[in-house]
């Protein structure tokens, strides 16, 4: 599984605009309950220079994002990266274009609260009560400053051409922080750039008592209004996320391995061998190399035999999964590889492989391929990881009567190879391919063919989803969608 996604376990939207009187300002409300976030600077609406703002907080969480990398659900820093992802709400009112929000991380803890009135701002924090507002943080700790505190650095930036878009933010660097508690993961505070905030010039540069905030670098017009969908949205994939993605692809050439040849480049000549170490259905580290590396030599022979070149380090890539990259420069039509400690004195695993020989063609290929997914359910559970298995052979496959009397035909493997997921009632793309930078979506492989694993919590349950696969297609340099489609429910697990 190379995605995996966090909603947010608090929001809430603070402001110091006036309530419709243009009077009383809404400083002491609290939105922390409503399913809308919200955004906005206001100039010169009550008075010729008087100045609203509006401000998102937000929270994740991080001891759920630490546990899963505990766990090896996701990997090591540098291997993965965090995107903050918050979907548009359409609205009635104006939307601000040419727009650009900040996101800062948040400096002091901040309750969420109650309230939900957007418009009129009634839900006052009383003194004692839960929430936070546009001066507090908390029922028992103000903001330093009116809006709330922030870390200067990092700071991200998205910009909003038509003010509709979705906000879409790589901060890995900031959740690493988090992670590695260099930093409280207190949220992110989310809105517009100061030189778009209201300009206010405060007596001796402060802030005013009615929280209007000193920005001499500001705006005279107006940015209302950017809405978000919040954690409590009845929509279920508009609500805030931090989506963790990462290749999580093992391209195992066991089944699939050449012999070197002249005619392919060095580096292309490289196959890979991968090591599983499961024990009762569980992966652990081999406790005599740990961290290490294991070694792996070729032979001719399952016991004895030949050795083949030389001996190949085998790097640890995840929990009991080790990865070795070699080309072999042989004619046989099997080998066998042994793992083993450095010193050769503890062989841990003897495996087979068959080797294929290059060979270049008097024509052009064209191929076209039938796939089917050969251990679809029609029903899955959102407590579930499932691993979806494909079966591939070449479209116009012709058996010879002895293939057909002895045996089914070996699957072909797709080298390069990715999926989709969308939902049926819809055309929702849950999860897209995965075919450029992103490579998340990825399939892996290894001796009984294409493969890609899915967490069944992605999904929400009552609907029906669709799987589709695409081939990378050297003919046209280009993925190319192939014309199938495996359909599959998810269902609230049914404990009575």
């Amino acid at each position: 599984m190379a995605i995996k996604r966090f909603f947010s376990n608090a929001d809430n939207t603070i402001t110091n605009a006036f309530k419709s009187n243009l009077q009383t300002r809404g400083t002491d409300a609290n939105m922390g309950a409503s399913d809308i976030l919200e955004t906005f600077s206001i100039y010169g609406q009550a008075s010729s220079g008087s100045t609203e703002l509006s401000r998102i907080l937000i929270n994740f969480p991080i001891s759920e994002i630490s546990a899963s990398r505990d766990a090896g659900t996701i990997p090591e820093a540098g291997s993965v990266s965090f995107n903050l992802k918050m979907y548009n709400a359409k609205h009635s009112q104006t939307v601000p274009r040419s727009l650009s929000l900040d996101v800062f991380a948040v400096s002091r803890s901040w309750q969420e609260g109650t309230g939900l009135d957007m418009d009129e701002y009634k839900d006052v924090v009383e003194q004692g009560d839960i929430g936070s507002t546009w001066f507090s943080a908390s029922s028992a700790a103000s903001w330093t400053r009116p809006g709330g505190d922030y870390h200067e650095s990092p700071q991200y930036q998205q910009n909003f051409d038509n003010g509709t878009e979705n906000l879409n933010i790589d901060v890995t660097d900031l959740v690493e922080e988090w992670l590695n508690s260099t930093k409280e993961g207190y949220g992110f505070g989310i809105h517009i750039t100061s030189s778009q905030e209201a300009y206010f010039s405060g007596s001796a540069g402060a802030d005013s008592p009615a929280g209007e905030l000193n920005n001499l670098s500001g705006s005279r017009a107006s940015y209302y209004t950017k809405k978000f969908f919040g954690r409590g949205s009845e929509f279920f994939y508009n609500r805030p996320v931090i989506e963790a993605i990462w290749d999580s692809s093992i391209k195992d050439d066991r089944g699939n391995f050449y012999a070197s040849s002249s005619m392919l480049p060095e580096s292309e000549n490289k196959r890979s061998l991968y090591l599983y170490n499961y024990i009762g259905g569980r992966l652990y580290d081999i406790p005599e190399i740990g961290l290490g590396d294991a070694s792996v030599r070729i032979f001719t022979s399952a016991s004895e035999g030949t050795q083949i070149g030389g001996t190949t380090l085998a790097s640890r890539i995840s929990k009991g999964v080790y990865l070795a990259s070699l080309a072999i420069d042989t004619t046989a039509s099997v080998v066998y590889d042994r793992w083993s400690n450095a010193g050769f004195t503890d062989i841990y695993h003897t495996g087979t492989i068959e080797i294929k020989q290059h060979s270049a063609t008097m024509h052009n290929p064209y191929p076209s391929y039938v796939t089917n997914l050969t251990n679809l359910r029609p029903i899955y559970y959102p407590h579930e990881t499932t691993r979806f298995r494909f079966y591939v052979r070449e479209k116009d496959w012709s058996p010879t009567i002895y293939t057909v009397a002895s045996k089914i035909n070996d699957t072909l493997i797709i080298e390069s190879s990715s999926y989709q997921v969308h939902r049926i009632i819809d055309d929702l793309v849950i999860i897209p391919f995965g075919t450029g930078s992103d490579m998340s979506t990825q399939m892996s492989y290894d001796v009984s063919g294409n493969y890609f694993d899915l967490e069944m919590n992605l999904f929400q349950p009552g609907y029906s989803y669709g799987i589709k696969v695409s081939y990378y297609d050297e003919t046209v340099q280009s993925y190319t969608e192939q014309p199938y489609e495996w359909k599959f429910r998810v269902e609230e697990l049914d404990d009575r």
